[in-house]
């Protein structure tokens, strides 16, 4: 005989289980996590290639000065600006190197610094040009230096030949 508190009570007699629930993160959910966070680091990370660029156009400019100053005294003194190298008094334009620059030609009075040696890939064999910017009938006036596809300051007139080649994204502002 049972007693009265046991027949009301179920008593489960089948073999079957309930499912158990799962814990934890299935691998779609893991993926979209991770996925995110990949996108949120990538964000966060500065692109470095804009600021190695700068810094080898900031380093080959500096080396550009050897050509500035002999340019800026031909155009106080004669009023003209050295052809080329020789007229300039500067070595032959393989010889005017540094860890960034392949060479610095003087045509025409502007300066052609072409990238090589350790620059990075971005500028490799590519030009930048500085032009003098002067006042044609004001010989006093100091010659101010025109880079890239940058146009002379006003009432000044940039002599010789633009040949950069370097796109603009890359340019200092000072450039465009």
């Amino acid at each position: 005989m049972r007693h009265p508190h046991e027949a009301s009570s179920p008593v489960n007699t089948s073999t079957h289980r309930q499912p158990s629930q799962t814990c934890g993160f299935s691998l779609i959910e893991m993926m979209v996590v991770v996925a995110i966070i990949a996108i949120l680091a990538l964000m966060a990370v500065p692109n470095l290639t804009g600021k190695y660029v700068r810094e080898n156009i900031v380093e080959a400019v500096a080396l550009a000065k050897v050509a500035k100053d002999p340019i800026a005294a031909a155009w106080t003194a004669t009023k003209s600006v050295p052809d080329d190298n020789v007229s300039a008094g500067l070595p032959e334009p393989a010889k005017i190197v540094n860890n960034v620059v392949k060479s610095v030609t003087v045509e025409g009075g502007a300066i052609h610094i072409v990238f090589g040696n350790r620059a990075t890939s971005v500028l490799q064999g590519k030009t930048l040009t500085l032009r003098p910017g002067v006042v044609e009938d004001a010989q006093i006036v100091p010659v101010a230096w025109v880079c890239g596809h940058a146009k002379a300051p006003t009432n000044m007139k940039a002599l010789g030949t633009d040949k950069t080649d370097i796109p603009g994204t890359h340019l200092p502002v000072n450039c465009l």
